[in-house]
């Protein structure tokens, strides 16, 4: 027993060391990496840049009042559609105390000189009656009778203008009318807000703001690194941030010639026709993006750009030829979005290419 025991024990150590030297050589032995491949594929490839802006009216009119006073009554709120010349508002007028005390003085001169003249009438008249003037002589007084009652008539309106607004002869100076047909997008004053009227030195007070909302743009800036690339023309691909999973089409129609300074970077301003269906409502204000389309290559094969590698300035890829066996090929490249190239030589549907380590351990990292 005494023997057997020391056997063992060596028979044991023998094996373990056996056992650690196998372990630590085949730890050693560096595993074949397994290259993951990519093939090529058809795909629409799309060179764009972006401009930020909002969709607009392409023609907003704002209606101001004839005159001043205190805002009445108001017709219409906003989204309500109207027809040139229709009412909008009544302003009450607030007459100035200078002016109407002096169409209170006019009229009341006008009222004795016509009371005068319509004196002198009748007695001339009594007197052509009985022969003693002649037709010539009458006709001077009568032409006056009339003058005096036609200065009358207009003091009376004058005064009547200043303290409502409107005139006995049905001209309406305080209500205020659509210029245009459209849809009243906004309606900035309140009922019993003063009002000021349009004059040489103050733009007036705006009552309502009316647009075609069938007719909308987008207005926006695009960067001046950017701007001599697009041309009139071109066609842009607008995405509504209210309006999620549709897109609109439009035309770019104008390109400022002048920049202007946006947060320390010159911006130009470009406008684009917005191109909307019958079902389609846009209100106006709403931000957006356009997608202004460069250039365009339809159904083209592409492979991903990260597939490639450069030799200096010519890049190349590697395709697979067996198991885990690839070659290095040169290839021309066309159009290109950032993401995908499109191939015109060098590689063919179907071909696996090698994917390089520094796309692999990107997408192990982000696992």
């Amino acid at each position: 027993m005494k023997r057997i025991l020391p056997f063992a024990i060596s028979i044991a150590i023998l094996a373990a060391l056996a056992w650690t030297m196998f372990f630590l050589y085949n730890k050693s032995q560096a595993v074949a990496e397994a290259f993951e491949t990519e093939k090529p594929a058809v795909r629409d490839i799309v060179l764009k840049t972006v401009a930020t802006g909002s969709i607009e009216p392409r023609q907003e009119i704002e209606i101001k009042p004839r005159v001043s006073g205190v805002l009445d009554e108001l017709f219409v709120e906003a989204g309500d559609l109207v027809k040139a010349g229709q009412k909008l508002a009544s302003i009450k007028i607030i007459p100035n105390m200078l002016s109407l005390n002096a169409a209170e003085s006019t009229l009341k001169s006008a009222r004795i000189s016509q009371t005068s003249a319509r004196a002198e009438f009748l007695r001339n008249q009594k007197l052509l009656d009985k022969g003693v003037i002649s037709e010539t002589e009458f006709s001077r007084f009568a032409l006056g009778n009339r003058l005096r009652q036609q200065e009358l008539a207009s003091a009376q309106s004058n005064l009547q203008l200043i303290r409502s607004g409107a005139s006995g002869a049905g001209k309406v100076s305080n209500v205020v009318t659509s210029t245009v047909a459209g849809m009243v997008i906004e309606v900035p004053p309140k009922e019993g807000a003063s009002v000021t009227e349009a004059n040489n030195f103050n733009a007036g007070t705006t009552i309502a703001s009316i647009a075609n909302m069938n007719d909308m743009i987008f207005q926006g800036l695009v960067d001046e690194s950017e701007v001599g690339k697009i041309e009139v023309g071109m066609e842009l691909v607008i995405v509504i941030g209210a309006i999620s999973g549709k897109t609109f089409k439009g035309t770019l129609e104008y390109i400022a010639p002048k920049g202007t300074m946006v947060d320390g970077a010159i911006q130009f301003e470009l406008r684009a026709a917005l191109t909307l269906a019958t079902e389609d409502f846009v209100r106006a204000g709403y931000s957006a993006n356009a997608d202004i389309v460069l250039q365009r290559r339809e159904k083209v094969l592409s492979i991903t750009e990260a597939l490639l590698s450069f030799d200096g300035k010519k890049p190349y890829i590697e395709v697979e030829t067996g198991p885990q066996q690839f070659e290095r090929r040169g290839i021309e490249l066309g159009l290109s979005d950032g993401i995908h190239v499109e191939v015109l030589a060098g590689v063919s549907e179907g071909e696996a290419l090698k994917k390089p380590v520094s796309v692999r351990a990107t997408k192990k990292g982000r696992h």
